[in-house]
């Protein structure tokens, strides 16, 4: 039993610095350039240290999604980019990118041609989004959310841990992976669009056709903080049970704490996946977070623990 808790305790001991400066990177959905090159750069300057170096694939051709391919991959862990946030409309009005749940007061930041942004988030009678600030903001310009990263003993708290913590949790996988696919994609909190394509091109190229969703779920009434990565039997959608049953196998057996979510709404690349003509079994695995998608996302540590040692894993043995 101290064994146990020992090895809890030390998981509880990471160091989030690299989460941190991925939190501060300003790209939410259709503006995730800036991400794709902090991780091109991440890469090329980690990947000596790595097991195996990968191959990095972008392009034109994808947009501004990222692929690493190491190895011969069996298995493509996907985990999008791009965060919600508001488009700069007219007359200080703002719109949502994505799903946006944030209070009155609420700092927003982004750049104009006229320079950095820091500005206040209001709300008229009819709960239309306005922002507040010294100056008129162009058009179009996008604003997310101001990052205060907190760290206690048990928890990080911080905007968009959905879903950069799916990236950190895949890029902490990096570092030992031999054989298999991570892709950035793009534009998931915003309806998708890059999936299709992707899943397509690692099809025919790779033939890889079962994926893991590295992505951040919630906290619910039957899943609760510190028990364990979600693996998620549904959502909205239905992955294949066959696919579903053999992860939650490789969990018991490696006696990874886990929790099984059931639910009937929320979706993901996932979702992409199951719609897409390629053939792809998937499954949602990710830490539970509390007050997603506002500026207070919280996750508890050892949730983010025993999501990067099943992601270890399941590229291993599936």
């Amino acid at each position: 039993m101290a064994a146990v808790k020992n090895k809890k305790e030390k998981q509880l001991k990471s160091d989030y610095s690299l989460l941190h400066q991925l939190c501060q990177v300003h790209a939410p959905s259709g503006e995730e350039s800036p991400l794709q090159q902090f991780l091109i750069q991440h890469v090329r300057k980690e990947s000596k240290h790595w097991k195996a170096k990968p191959e990095l694939i972008f392009g034109e051709e994808f947009q501004d999604c990222l692929i690493l391919k190491f190895g011969k991959p069996r298995t493509a862990i996907f985990a999008h980019m791009d965060t919600v946030g508001f488009t700069v409309r007219y007359f200080n009005q703002l719109l949502s990118i994505g799903s946006p749940d944030a209070e009155a007061g609420t700092r927003l930041v982004g750049q104009d041609a006229h320079g950095p942004i820091e500005c206040e988030l209001e709300f008229d009678k009819e709960n239309h989004a306005f922002y507040k600030f010294g100056r008129a903001i162009e058009r179009g310009t996008s604003l997310t959310y101001k990052i205060s990263f907190r760290e206690s003993k048990d928890y990080i708290e911080s905007p968009y841990l959905d879903n950069r913590l799916g990236i950190y949790s895949a890029l902490k996988v990096a570092e030992t992976l031999k054989d298999g696919l991570i892709i950035f994609s793009c534009w998931e909190e915003h309806g998708g669009g890059a999936v299709g394509y992707l899943a397509d091109y690692i099809y025919r190229k790779f033939k890889v056709r079962q994926a893991l969703i590295s992505d951040i779920t919630w906290v619910t009434e039957g899943v609760h903080h510190g028990k364990g990565v979600a693996v998620s039997l549904r959502d909205r959608n239905l992955p294949r049970k066959k696919f579903v049953d053999k992860i939650v196998k490789l969990a018991v057996k490696h006696k990874i704490d886990h929790q099984l979510e059931v639910e009937g709404m929320g979706s993901s690349d996932g979702g992409e996946l199951q719609r897409s003509p390629v053939p792809f079994d998937w499954c949602f695995v990710g830490a539970p977070e509390h007050a997603a998608h506002t500026p207070h996302e919280k996750v508890h540590k050892y949730d983010i623990a025993t999501m990067i040692a099943l992601y270890k894993v399941l590229m291993n043995e599936l």
